[in-house]
């Protein structure tokens, strides 16, 4: 395998680990502070102990998602240096900025939340993990900011003494903190983030409900794990409204800037109106368009999504063929004429349903976990404690995949070029984004420890978000007499929070 390959696989291994625990940690701090909130302003003890509970979950992926994101960094100024010598003037920015604003204040109020219990009045308690959950939100804009340049670049000049892309200056920084496919990619992401995490929440909660009944704690069932339920139950909803508003929007915009992308999604070889979408295509999906065959189909549909209008001329959408030669006929002066511009269509086609159709699976939790617990019900079905089990994975998965799909379908681009609003030269093919010095053999190594090393921290954090999930809610933990600024017991000082 050439360098380029063993660097891309290496990219997309320490990435898809990554964003697992990214959605989490971006939906759960808000949730977990919700519940403190709660807890403080009635002091009932339920919202007390869910709080405990989900707050050790959330540092646990925390901790293994800073570990996890520091290795993004490092690929960058490595594997990828070609990349970063390139638009490192644009890209670097909003990196940085996200290292030394956001970041940095989700670490430091993140320390204040776990030790301060007991030291710090309960309103700046709340406070600092109210400060980690808005913390979490802006690092996430901040990273999505310089991904979105990528998908999207603006705000750029390229200078041909250097041959970089550079900053427009406070104009440039401006739109590139303003690109309209940062606002799409941001809600889309957010609203994901809350649905993962509202999700865990409900199954969570959903599964202790089932066992604590079969065990005959009934009341244990009813106050702490029902209105926990419920909490993610609606956050579900509301979430998943979010993400099919927010998807429609994304995807209208996608086909505006990067329409191979969402041709190659649905596997569309020749341009058409009234285009159909596709539920299930055969053919030779991995490099070409050879024999592609759509067996189901629903009509117009994938017009819809990517220009609002069922039928008539408004409704044409390129094909990957009209795509692939148009660009050759555009940048095959600089590149070529042999530049395959087509993405994987077998990853770009399957990536996008396997998002919809993973992500459909909180949508039947939440319409049943929503009937089951009504008007203050509690069940023992061990059916609905399958479901919850069986629907935690789903929107984990789901976000993957969108993941996927999206960086995926950008191929054969790293920066992807801005046709509709120009920005002169400022774009770059994947493969002249790679080092020219890093040795295929030293990122092979690095690839294979990658691997092992992610493997074991999978294991870990699978370990310990079970036992801490099987463990359930606790009594409030022996104290000394002390009693500190808040009136509370002084607990020990202890990371186990």
């Amino acid at each position: 395998m050439e360098t380029l390959d063993i660097a891309r696989w290496q990219f997309g291994l320490t990435t898809v680990y990554h964003f697992i625990l990214v959605p989490l940690t971006i939906g759960l701090a808000p949730l977990v502070a919700l519940l403190q909130t709660a807890w403080v302003r009635t002091g009932n003890e339920k919202w007390r102990k869910l709080t405990k509970f989900f707050g050790k979950i959330l540092l646990i992926n925390f901790a293994l998602g800073v570990a996890t994101g520091i290795v993004q960094e490092f690929q960058f100024g490595m594997n990828w240096s070609e990349y970063s010598r390139f638009v490192g003037d644009v890209f670097g920015a909003p990196l940085a900025i996200e290292a030394l604003a956001a970041f940095f204040l989700e670490s430091t109020f993140l320390g204040l939340w776990i030790f301060g219990e007991g030291r710090l009045p309960k309103w700046l308690h709340t406070a600092c993990i109210w400060l980690v959950a808005v913390g979490t939100n802006i690092s996430a804009y901040w990273i999505l900011a310089a991904n979105s340049w990528m998908q999207h670049p603006v705000g750029a000049v390229y200078n041909p003494e250097t041959g970089r892309a550079e900053l427009d200056g406070v104009r440039g920084f401006v739109e590139v903190m303003t690109n309209n496919t940062l606002i799409a990619a941001y809600s889309h992401t957010v609203a994901s983030a809350f649905l993962v995490a509202g999700t865990f929440v409900a199954g969570i909660c959903g599964w202790w409900i089932v066992r604590a009944v079969r065990s005959g704690r009934d009341d244990e069932a009813r106050t702490i794990w029902r209105p926990g339920a419920y909490v993610g139950l609606v956050t579900m909803v509301l979430a998943g409204i979010g993400v099919g508003v927010t998807g429609d929007l994304q995807g209208k915009l996608m086909y505006e800037q990067q329409p191979m992308k969402m041709s190659a999604a649905e596997a569309l070889c020749e341009g058409e109106e009234s285009a159909a979408f596709s539920l299930l295509t055969i053919g030779d999906l991995s490099n070409s368009c050879e024999g592609v065959r759509q067996l189901i189909q629903i009509p117009g549909v994938t017009s819809f999504l990517g220009t609002g209008s069922f039928t008539g001329p408004e409704s044409y959408l390129p094909g990957v063929e009209d795509l692939q030669a148009e660009y050759t006929e555009r940048y095959g002066d600089q590149f070529g004429t042999d530049v395959d511009y087509r993405p994987n269509l077998m990853v770009t086609y399957w990536s996008f349903r396997l998002m919809i159709g993973l992500g459909a699976g909180s949508a039947v939790l939440a319409a049943v976990g929503l009937w089951l617990l009504r008007k203050g019900r509690v069940t023992g079905s061990t059916w609905f404690s399958r479901l919850c089990l069986a629907a935690l994975p789903m929107p984990f998965l789901a976000s993957s995949f969108g993941w996927i799909f999206t960086e995926m379908g950008r191929q054969p681009w790293v920066v992807y070029p801005n046709p509709a609003n120009p920005v002169d030269q400022v774009y770059l093919l994947t493969q002249d984004g790679v080092s020219t010095v890093v040795p295929a053999g030293a990122v092979l190594t690095s690839l294979i420890l990658f691997t092992l090393l992610y493997g074991v921290l999978g294991v870990i954090w699978f370990l310990l978000v079970r036992r801490y999930v099987v463990e359930g809610v606790q009594p409030p933990a022996t104290t000394t007499d002390d009693e500190g600024p808040s009136g509370d017991p002084e607990p020990t000082l202890s990371f186990a929070y």
